[in-house]
């Protein structure tokens, strides 16, 4: 086994496209990180493939922060930018997104998470600092909206090229079957706290590593991440 690197931190998004939370301890089920992406708002109108109603149509939406509620059964609220709480299936929270949005919508649950491709996103913090540096934008992970950021071995730059088709275990008991690199879009020209796009950050990912930063995994073990856990490849 060749360890590749620590986990620096690890990140949930229970509602697609809205702001994260970062877990000190993420429990990894077969369906990926528990409620990561178990909503999602999607646009009644549209026929794509991909009909998810997301910052690229509405860049505020990343400043809504999703909240639980205390009780014997958790619940879901999001705070609005303007610090309006409302409950995640509530019409007043649908409403101002399809105000905002000009766009009709309505929410998705999904237990087992609405997903691109697969249930968790693996990313070098070598490679957010580089994309940073040769972009000459401020280092913010979270614009990539990845899972797992890892500290690596060796702070190569698309690093995590190499781990696909490669199993990593991180920690004691996690298991993930790298499938593939993760295609970006203009996302990722969005900063999570707003701002106008800077579309450079997407311009250097396209020219030096053909669109793609960070990969997708699937889970094969479950278990729990910790920040810190070591990374490593099996095969």
């Amino acid at each position: 086994m060749t360890k590749v690197g620590t986990i620096a931190s690890a990140w949930r998004y229970p509602v697609k496209s809205m702001a994260g939370e970062r877990l000190e301890a993420a429990p990894v089920t077969l369906q990926g990180i528990q409620a990561d992406r178990m909503y999602a708002f999607v646009q009644a109108e549209s026929a794509s493939p991909f009909p998810w109603l997301t910052g690229r149509e509405l860049p505020s939406m990343m400043r809504h922060q999703p909240v639980w509620a205390a009780g014997d059964r958790p619940s879901l609220n999001v705070r609005t930018p303007e610090g309006v709480e409302h409950p995640i299936a509530s019409d007043e929270l649908r409403t101002a997104l399809e105000t905002a949005s000009g766009r009709k919508a309505y929410l998705l649950p999904n237990y087992r998470g609405s997903f691109d491709a697969a249930a968790i996103t693996l990313m070098s913090t070598a490679t957010v600092a580089h994309i940073a540096e040769a972009s000459d934008t401020p280092e913010e992970p979270l614009r990539f909206r990845m899972n797992f950021y890892i500290e690596p071995a060796e702070p190569t730059p698309w690093g995590e090229n190499t781990w696909v088709g490669h199993t990593l275990r991180i920690g004691d008991d996690v298991r993930v079957a790298v499938t593939e690199r993760d295609k970006r879009c203009a996302m990722i020209t969005l900063a999570p706290h707003g701002g106008d796009p800077l579309t450079q950050v997407l311009t250097v990912v396209a020219e030096q590593n053909e669109a793609m930063a960070g990969v997708y995994a699937s889970v094969l073990t479950p278990g729990t991440v910790r920040e810190g856990n070591p990374v490593v490849i099996e095969d």
